[in-house]
């Protein structure tokens, strides 16, 4: 498959669109970060390129390695949204398994993260004209290099690499394919294949605590054992949830009382410690 210019240049509109960062349609979605996501870009990038079934199949693929993805503090994980779009699109045009797909995706998501890292390091210069501006009293223009500005730059650095990487990547990657034909490609196929189990162990972390553990654990036997697909299980979990939560709420209202009277008991403690170090003091 060759992917046309304007194919490629929605692509990477679909890129800078579930960028972080990006204002547009928030009132009317409440946030476009969910095209961040491979499996929803995947479907995106389907449709542009006229295979959404194939491409939300590479998207779920491409999506179990970035599971567990988290964007928190200054860390800057690979990017999933570029894994989602472009390393969706090189897959559908080079026709390959989603095995080999999440293999390519995964080193192209560092591509992202080193976008994102150019992107907020030039986003600084517009920082210095916003205290400019405000030095002068003139509020217009601070609001405007605060909005307009930066999202030309994301918009430049987002779609044009994407555009790129999708108009002349395909025949590179077809010809890296066909170069790796047999053991090699075998080998990348496996490696593909080892890296949504990695996610799934990131993500199971976030199990390992009392009470929550034991629900996964209940899933699986159901799913297993019982032979019941991921709509019976997901409906089964949603009555146990819904009254998991009740309970809980209940029990916590419950205990209200006890749980005031102990802030209290505490409070008066520490209160009591305090002075008892202050009297040392003097």
């Amino acid at each position: 498959m060759q992917i046309s210019l304007i194919q490629a240049l929605l692509i990477g509109v679909v890129y800078y669109m579930g960028f972080v960062g990006t204002p547009w349609l928030i009132g009317v979605l409440g946030s476009l970060s969910c095209i961040q996501k491979p499996l929803v870009a995947g479907v995106l990038v389907g449709v542009i390129l006229g295979d959404p079934v194939q491409g939300c199949i590479i998207g779920a693929a491409v999506q179990m390695p970035f599971i567990a993805y988290i964007f928190a503090g200054g860390a800057q994980p690979n990017d999933p949204g570029l894994a989602g779009t472009l390393g969706v699109a090189l897959a559908l045009a080079a026709n390959l398994d989603p095995e080999a797909a999440v293999a390519i995706s995964v080193p192209i998501a560092l591509i992202g993260t080193i976008i994102n890292v150019i992107r907020m390091t030039l986003d600084v210069s517009f920082v210095h004209m916003i205290d400019a501006a405000c030095e002068k009293g003139d509020m217009k223009r601070a609001i405007f290099l605060h909005i307009v500005p930066p999202q030309v730059l994301c918009f430049v650095l987002c779609v044009v690499p994407v555009t790129l990487g999708c108009y002349y990547g395909v025949d590179a990657v077809n010809g890296i394919i066909t170069a790796m034909q047999g053991r090699p490609l075998y080998t990348l196929e496996v490696i593909g294949g080892l890296l949504p189990a990695l996610g799934i162990a990131m993500n199971l972390r976030t199990l390992d605590r009392p009470g929550t553990l034991i629900w996964f654990v209940f899933g699986f036997i159901i799913s297993a054992y019982l032979g019941l697909g991921a709509m019976p299980v997901a409906i089964i979990g949603f009555v146990i949830a819904f009254f998991y939560v009740a309970l809980e709420m209940r029990a916590e209202s419950g205990d209200a009382p006890a749980a005031r009277a102990l802030v209290e008991t505490s409070s008066s403690t520490s209160a009591v410690a305090s002075e008892d170090s202050d009297d040392d003091f003097e």
